[in-house]
């Protein structure tokens, strides 16, 4: 694994090399025969200081730690109506919990470093099919790109979602009011302002990547999803999306494996009774009402959490922020959950509560409109200051911070 990882970032590096020469952005051009072709290369890097009893490991309460969030780089190419993308995340290990299937420790059929890999073909706006790893289309606040948000990450609201998978997707963006903005065919929320209506329709393999589905394995059930959504101009953007992924305990007679550092063993696990389904609905709002200023709000339902009847978790997540002038933007997100572990078990809330600031470094230019501010996400800095609160240790849910932490995230992309 190590070296197919040096190999590629080599190749990687060689690539952006002849990418600056050849057109500024890193986006190389060329015509092959009557069809225009582009290669454009990106990626981001989020290196973090943490410390505070909700962010340490036990025993270790005081202590700073330094890590990295994300480190991917990928690429995309575009061939006439034809389009590509591949994503990798260098901070992810896929050999790290090995299984005696190839297809990643996850189960979704590839290995779990790799977050996008899909193929598409932009008939029109209105539809454009997608075959690969993609972000299922479940969540608002998920389908973001991880570079473009207002805190530090996404927060415990994350853990309920479908996450990536490998599978079929159908989308269109920018229907019924002409055109309003640009479609790219490689969408995967509401990355650019349209007027009109848009949908994202998906099936593929069983959710493993999603923390609440567990021992999934292609080839032993399915998931869905489906999205609906409108927006005018950056006023307005409203969404929501019902997910599905079957058997989402395991299903029975089915062997799982997880690897044994101390042996070198892969031990096998038997599970020994069928698991629901786990489902869930998603409502989200968006609107930069005047420059500088963004309020969002998303509510997530789900249930029987890794297959387990009856256990359920909602979320509220609302956040705002103000830019006060082209450098400093204070922000706020708090996210409610409640879970209980079946019927009639008692139901516990957990509050988290986001405060800080984002420090915008070397700006491309004086402007905090949506699509301004995501040029601005290529080098920033992140304070956020985590507030615990509600029954914390009784709390039964996914996820969240149990005591009160700090974040400072150091962000850069091209």
């Amino acid at each position: 694994m190590k070296k197919n990882m040096i190999k590629l970032a080599a190749g990687t590096a060689a690539v952006l090399l002849m990418a600056t020469s050849a057109h500024a952005g890193y986006t190389m051009k060329k015509k092959i025969g009557d069809i225009d072709t582009k290669l454009t290369m990106f990626g981001f890097a989020q290196v973090e200081m943490r410390g505070g009893k909700g962010s340490a490991t036990k025993g270790k309460e005081n202590d700073i730690s330094f890590h990295a969030q994300r480190i991917r780089l990928g690429w995309k190419y575009v061939a006439g109506k034809v389009l590509s993308k591949v994503f990798i995340d260098f901070n992810q290990n896929s050999a790290a919990n090995k299984t005696t299937d190839a297809g990643g420790a996850s189960g979704i059929g590839v290995p779990d470093n790799i977050k996008d890999a899909f193929i598409a073909y932009k008939f029109n706006k209105a539809f454009i099919p997608k075959m690969g790893v993609i972000k299922m289309p479940n969540g608002m606040g998920f389908t973001m790109p991880g570079w473009n948000l207002d805190a530090a990450e996404r927060g415990l609201d994350k853990k309920l979602v479908l996450e990536r998978n490998m599978g079929l997707m159908f989308s269109g963006r920018d229907i019924g009011f002409g055109n309003n903005g640009k479609v790219s065919g490689f969408e995967m929320g509401h990355e650019h302002a349209w007027k009109g209506f848009g949908y994202d329709v998906m099936i593929a393999n069983q959710a493993g990547r999603s923390a609440a589905v567990t021992n999934a394995k292609e080839g032993n059930g399915n998931s869905y999803a489906v999205r609906g959504m409108f927006d005018w101009t950056e006023l307005l953007h409203v969404e929501a999306s019902y997910a599905l992924s079957e058997n989402a305990g395991g299903i029975k007679g089915q062997t799982t494996y997880k690897y044994d550092p101390a042996t070198g063993t892969v031990p096998g696990t038997v599970l020994t009774k069928d698991t629901e389904d786990y489902s869930l609905y998603t409502l989200g709002f968006d609107s930069s009402f005047m420059n500088g200023a963004n309020v969002k709000a998303e509510y997530i339902s789900a249930h029987n959490i890794k297959g387990k009847k009856d256990y359920d978790e909602n979320t509220l997540t609302v956040s705002a922020q103000y830019a006060i002038n082209n450098t400093f933007e204070p922000t706020i997100k708090h996210i409610q959950a409640s879970a209980a572990k079946g019927t009639g078990a008692s139901t516990y809330n957990l509050g988290n509560t986001y405060v800080g600031v984002n420090i915008y470094l070397s700006q491309f230019n004086n402007k905090m409109d949506r699509n301004s501010k995501r040029n601005r996400n290529a080098h920033k800095l992140v304070l956020n200051y985590i507030i615990a609160s509600g029954d914390k240790d009784k709390f039964a849910g996914l996820g969240g911070y149990k005591d009160n932490a700090w974040i400072m995230q150091w962000q850069v992309k091209f």
